[in-house]
């Protein structure tokens, strides 16, 4: 590294850089700047960090046939002008300070109903948001409270209880200026979903985590009738062919939905995910016998994902591709447009590769941690198998940004 600049320089550069935007300013210089662990500064604007994605995107593509320059990739990324690379990528690639996946997005294995499952997921959420990554699981495997048990409480809380444990696990992580994103989602056939709906509406509880409420056709279908629906333990006890649930109830379908409106209207969650219809749209779950098939969805919902997937994100900007904005003349580029992603998509399986070199430093580096073999088992097994997942599945997450700008400019 050869310059290197104090906060204060950073700030007062990247202030210009941004037009005196002090939120952007401040953002980027405390989440996305390239720094040592004594804060020395080594990234004056963010033209240096879209220099140093450049160059790494560069380096992978030099792998491939007809490979992009750092020149033309730089180009895309500067002034965030055509594709802007999210938060993971934009502190990790290239970052030989930091040791952190490059994903912004994973889902894990839903907890297995018994204190060494929930407590193994437990851990498998801390390992990842420590290494800058958000979180989502399914915890619609976990019996419902009241439920027997052979350990000396005879019967179980229920779902509460393990909702606020990973809530509280979510906080407890630090991400250097940030918190861990956590998605807790339920399938709204557990006996407890009405339990699981009304719990943020007390505000002190589960308040490190996003809610999700998996609604199916039949749950749908029973409010648009009238109907009852039936409420069952283990939820896939019927889609498994496996027989009789453990637990059953009829419950007025238009209760629950009222009862889910009525608390996402209050307090913003819980949020519904129309499950069927996820499953049906997406393409991954034609690979379900390959272990890709859907389970929950990362902590803002934006994709759902197989247990160990994990997803990159980058974003094509819309606006950047209105000529002539707000006039009667406005029209949208639709060859450069089509261009862009292309060369965005290409990036994005670039971008698949480094994460693999990241994966690959984060088990060195649990290798070389002095704890004994038995503590770092589970860390060390969980990224093998998210290496696994990414060099089979090679997720690329391709959004747009500007959408409403867009349309404003373009007098739509």
């Amino acid at each position: 590294m050869e310059n290197k600049y104090t906060k204060e320089e950073v700030h007062q550069a990247t202030l210009e850089y941004f037009d005196g935007d002090e939120l952007a300013t401040n953002v980027w210089t405390s989440k996305y700047a390239l720094r040592d662990l004594e804060d020395n500064y080594y990234e004056k604007t963010p033209d240096d960090m879209h220099r140093r994605l450049a160059k790494e995107f560069a380096r992978i593509e030099s792998k491939y046939p007809q490979p992009m320059s750092e020149d033309e990739i730089y180009n895309l990324f500067k002034d965030f002008k055509y594709i802007v690379p999210q938060g993971s990528p934009m502190s990790g690639v290239g970052n030989p300070f930091q040791i952190q996946s490059l994903s912004n997005c994973f889902v894990i294995s839903s907890p297995e109903d018994s204190y060494g499952g929930i407590l193994y997921t437990d851990q498998q959420q801390v390992q990842i948001m420590k290494r800058r990554g958000g979180v989502g699981f399914d915890i619609s495997n976990i019996r419902p409270r009241g439920k027997t048990c052979e350990n000396a409480a005879r019967t179980t809380d229920g779902i509460g209880v393990f909702m606020d444990r990973f809530s509280n696990s979510c906080r407890e992580v630090a991400q250097g200026g940030r918190r861990g994103a956590l998605m807790l989602s339920i399938s709204v056939h557990h006996p407890q979903v009405m339990d699981f709906i009304k719990m943020k509406q007390d505000l002190t509880k589960v308040t490190g985590a996003n809610v999700s409420v998996r609604v199916t056709d039949e749950f749908m279908n029973a409010v648009k009738h009238g109907d009852k629906y039936q409420q069952r333990w283990p939820v896939e006890s019927i889609a498994e062919g496996g027989g009789t649930p453990e637990i059953e109830q009829q419950v007025l379908a238009t209760d629950v939905w009222n009862a889910l409106i009525e608390c996402a209207h209050n307090s913003a969650e819980p949020g519904v995910l129309f499950w069927d219809t996820a499953k049906k749209m997406t393409p991954a779950d034609i690979y379900t016998d390959e272990g890709f098939g859907s389970t929950s969805t990362n902590p803002c919902g934006e994709i759902i994902l197989s247990p160990g997937d994990s997803c990159r994100l980058m974003l094509v900007n819309l606006v950047s591709f209105v000529k002539h904005p707000f006039t009667k003349k406005a029209e949208f580029e639709w060859g450069k447009y089509a261009q862009t992603v292309q060369k965005g998509q290409r990036l994005m399986d670039d971008m698949i590769d480094l994460e693999i070199e990241q994966i690959d430093k984060i088990i060195a580096k649990v290798d070389s941690d002095p704890e004994p073999d038995r503590v770092k088992r589970i860390e060390k097994e969980m990224w093998g198998f998210i290496k696994d997942q990414a060099l089979r599945g090679r997720r690329t997450g391709l959004g747009i940004t500007g959408l409403g700008d867009a349309l404003a400019m373009l007098g739509v």
